[in-house]
């Protein structure tokens, strides 16, 4: 049996279509969004709101480290109707 086919403490990923794990790697996603990613996609399994609560954590920590010399665009109201 592969470490792949294999999880440690629990089934949150091991009932998913493709674990965020192989997800991640294969598409050379970095650290702060694959955490994101494996945050997002457990919640419902795991730990519901705080799951999501660090998925907006490590956002902000990529807001804060990457883009903390970009300014904001301020949100403009949509002139058209849906």
């Amino acid at each position: 049996m592969s470490a792949s086919d294999t999880q440690v403490g629990g089934e949150h990923y091991s009932q998913m279509a493709i674990q965020p794990v192989e997800f991640i790697y294969r598409n050379h996603i970095p650290f702060i969004e694959g955490c994101v990613i494996k945050y997002v996609c457990r919640h419902r399994s795991k730990n519901g709101r705080q799951d999501i609560e660090k998925a907006i954590h490590f956002l902000q920590l990529l807001l804060e480290l990457q883009y903390k010399d970009t300014p904001c665009k301020p949100k403009t109201e949509s002139t058209t109707s849906p």
